[in-house]
């Protein structure tokens, strides 16, 4: 048994903060303890329940050099998730059962964290053929994705949706157009016309999120959109969801913070799928956050190498790490004013929790003990060389930040920090 007091509880149900604490055991909260009880005193720092990240990538199997297991499991643990729901985008795909039991086992060996896989929705993610959807949910899929690629042919993707559909299986899809976004690496406008850089249209968003909410009101499939980025989308999503539409959607920590004028002197470690947007977007999508538009905050955490980085920014490859980076991104929404500590973990671990049907998230007797103990007012300079992931590509690196993750409990148990 474990007791954690004296700390400001963060309760993203209620949407309160309370001073108390909490009993754990057996893996679960048996007890929210008022203050002045007795324990492990917490010192007046938050304690929140643990973050689940959706849309994390793993390199097992095929791309090992740039994130294993444990070294995601290690991160993930320093930045206070507790669960990461994994993408298939893997070489080759998660595709097959034997593949997801494969991906299972090595995940249960090594990480510390929670690990829920998504599978392919098509055959080698290739949007030709979708995969046996029903194997893959009995062998532990929890949502089915072609990751960064967009379905292009809606047909396929009706399919797809209706199969889905009879099973209550989760959908998450890429909204960009793929003929108007294919090559691009910036957001249509004058800053990518003076850097002579490839650019998309916003309306690429909107575009491809037209076609599937039409698909979605077809088959009446559940359907996430992994990265919604543009004021443009924003009323088409709360369309389909005052229509009633089994819709949610997300975005990440970086669309969320920075801007397009980050990629300026082409900083490769600023090149993101979809690119960042315009600080109007950015703002628009914050407000969007906070009113609960949007639902869910997550890393998209997406490892390179430095090889596959020190190119030139066309050529470089996209994406960046955001393990440790996705809590303290966040704090700057918060100091900010933008959002309040429970309105952030509704985003980060109640959402999530609900649209994967876990008990998670919540600060309640009953719920697993998947807890994150941070002082959200500390700062420190980010170093991507201290970085726990094998790949150190994040835009953070060298800037001043604030909240630092204390501790984080798994089922009860403190799986960061460790002595080894």
């Amino acid at each position: 048994m474990t007791t954690l007091t004296n700390a400001r509880l963060i309760d993203p149900e209620s949407g309160a903060i309370t001073l108390g604490g909490v009993r754990l055991e057996d893996g679960v909260i048996v007890e929210i303890l008022p203050e002045g009880a007795e324990g492990i005193d917490c010192g007046g720092k938050c304690l929140a329940p643990g973050i689940i990240d959706i849309g994390v990538k793993i390199g097992e199997p095929g791309e090992r050099h740039k994130e294993s297991f444990r070294t995601a499991g290690r991160s993930a643990a320093a930045g206070g998730i507790t669960t990461m729901v994994t993408r298939p985008d893997t070489t080759p795909a998660i595709d097959s059962p034997e593949l997801l039991d494969f991906f299972s086992r090595r995940a249960a060996d090594l990480a510390p964290v929670n690990v829920l896989p998504m599978a392919a929705l098509t055959k080698g993610r290739d949007g030709a053929e979708m995969t046996e959807i029903s194997f893959l949910r009995d062998a532990g899929a929890v949502a089915f994705t072609d990751g960064d690629r967009p379905l292009q042919n809606p047909k396929t993707l009706q399919r797809a949706l209706t199969y889905a559909a009879d099973l209550g299986a989760l959908v998450m899809a890429h909204p960009q157009e793929p003929t108007l976004s294919k090559g691009a690496c910036a957001t249509a406008g004058p800053l990518a016309s003076l850097m002579g850089l490839p650019a998309v249209s916003p309306m690429a968003e909107r575009i491809q999120l037209e076609r599937d909410m039409a698909l979605v009101e077809m088959t009446g499939a559940r359907y996430h959109a992994d990265q919604i980025t543009t004021a443009a989308a924003l009323p088409t999503l709360e369309r389909a969801k005052k229509a009633g539409l089994k819709v949610s959607a997300g975005v990440s920590a970086h669309h969320l913070t920075l801007n397009q004028f980050d990629i300026e002197g082409y900083r490769t470690f600023f090149k993101l799928k979809p690119p960042l947007r315009t600080e109007d977007d950015r703002l628009a999508v914050v407000d969007a956050v906070q009113s609960g538009l949007i639902d869910i905050i997550c890393s998209m955490h997406t490892p390179q190498d430095e090889e596959s980085k020190r190119l030139p920014f066309e050529e470089a490859a996209s994406g960046a790490v955001g393990l440790e980076t996705l809590l303290p991104a966040c704090m700057q929404l918060v100091h900010a004013g933008h959002l309040t500590l429970p309105e952030l973990f509704r985003a980060l671990a109640l959402n999530p929790a609900k649209l994967l049907g876990l008990e998670a998230g919540r600060l309640a007797v009953g719920a697993p003990a998947d807890l994150i103990l941070f002082d959200p007012d500390k700062p420190f300079v980010l170093n991507r060389t201290k970085l726990h992931s094998k790949s150190k590509n994040t835009p953070y690196d060298l800037r001043r930040m604030e909240g630092v993750v204390l501790q984080t409990y798994v089922a009860g148990a403190q799986v960061f920090p460790l002595d080894d």
